[in-house]
């Protein structure tokens, strides 16, 4: 397998780069963050003049037609930023359920309105009770003669306050845990019935609780098989994981980076605090954890867009397993050696924690991804 990138992707990760050095400084950031939209809007405009909000689309849908491993380049600069913009529930998942399941009419539709920036979108899949399992699904959608009509509520949408449409799960036949049955619709956020409330998640972006009551949906807004969606809802997930992965590596090249820095200028009993021995181990044991992170998300990238859908599964879980107990390893070493300050709000390493320990729960945690890989059999089949 070949690690190696192109010479279009070093273009591509030099530019979202300087980008980043450029315009998202922590006190950047922060300044974002008081926008009413809790992001910037004018980092949203650049974002869609590099083509960055293009990238993962076909050409002829007005996209540039990348793969896996160009999401993983933004998302691990984005990562090293903490960006606030709606990008991975825009163009990540609802971007990737567009993808893997709209007609050919619903892609010219939106997808050229998503790439130029003019519309966010959401995904609303999680439920009250539904933790982990996508397939378990509560929120009806009945059939009737204009298209359907949906009713139920779906937590943490992440950006849903901001989205100008909400691709929502709804069940339209079986039970809440059955995997067939499930649809996939596309809502107005301004649709009668359709109510939101916003909220700031701890990382500091912003989600919403959403509540349908008998909110129309026409039937051009249905994606793909009303009862048969729940494979591309998995596989969509599984490359949100990718690029979470990624985003993750971004942020530990941080906190590592900000954390060596520290242990060299930082001086206790009048000496350097990175001269004594048991912190360098430390800072050591952070590399290790960094390292083996890079390699797995690399990995998920690669085996993102593979058709079998086990050997895709087995890989995203490994890679979500590694970044999960890097975060808590990686994140607990950085406050720590950071002491006093690594804690307060003004300091930038806690919401590098903050953020990795948000990733760490998306789509499942550690623990999730390790009973999911054992029930596939690992990571590599003995057979």
């Amino acid at each position: 397998m070949n690690f190696d990138l192109s010479d279009e992707q070093r273009l591509l990760q030099d530019s979202v780069g300087r980008l980043m050095s450029d315009c998202y400084t922590f006190d950047q950031r922060r300044s974002y963050q008081e926008d009413n939209a809790g992001y910037s809007e004018a980092m949203w405009a650049r974002y869609a003049e590099l083509g960055l909000l293009a990238l993962p689309f076909a050409e002829e849908h007005g996209g540039f037609g990348g793969g896996a491993v160009d999401i993983t380049i933004v998302m691990e600069a984005f990562g090293k930023a903490l960006i606030l913009e709606p990008y991975f529930a825009t163009v990540v998942l609802a971007g990737s359920v567009l993808r893997y399941g709209a007609s050919e009419e619903q892609k010219v539709e939106i997808i050229p309105a998503i790439a130029d920036g003019s519309m966010k979108l959401a995904f609303a899949y999680a439920e009250a009770q539904s933790r982990f399992d996508l397939f378990d699904v509560g929120t009806k959608a009945t059939k009737d003669a204009d298209g359907w009509t949906l009713n139920g509520a779906k937590g943490l949408v992440l950006h849903g306050d901001a989205a100008d449409k909400i691709v929502v799960t709804a069940r339209t036949a079986g039970d809440t845990r059955d995997m067939d049955g499930i649809g996939l619709f596309l809502v107005d956020a301004e649709a009668p019935g359709l109510t939101r409330r916003g909220y700031a998640t701890q990382d500091g972006l912003r989600a919403a609780e959403i509540t349908l009551q008998n909110v129309p949906v026409r039937s051009g807004h249905v994606i793909g098989d009303p009862e048969g969606s729940f494979p591309i809802i998995s596989r969509v997930a599984d490359e949100a994981v990718a690029a979470l992965c990624a985003e993750a590596v971004g942020c530990f090249i941080k906190m590592q980076t900000f954390t060596l820095d520290y242990l060299k200028t930082r001086e206790q009993f009048g000496r350097k605090i990175g001269s004594f021995q048991v912190l360098q181990h430390r800072a050591v044991d952070m590399l290790v954890d960094l390292e083996q992170s890079r390699s797995m998300a690399m990995y998920a990238a690669m085996m993102a867009g593979e058709s079998d859908a086990t050997e895709r599964e087995r890989a995203v879980s490994a890679a979500k397993v590694q970044i999960g107990r890097s975060a808590k390893a990686i994140g607990h070493q950085s406050i720590q050696l950071h002491g006093g300050i690594g804690m307060t709000m003004e300091y930038s390493i806690g919401h590098y924690f903050k953020r990795v320990a948000m990733i760490d729960t998306l789509f499942g945690d550690a623990d999730h991804h390790l009973r999911r890989l054992a029930a596939l059999g690992g990571l590599v089949d003995r057979q």
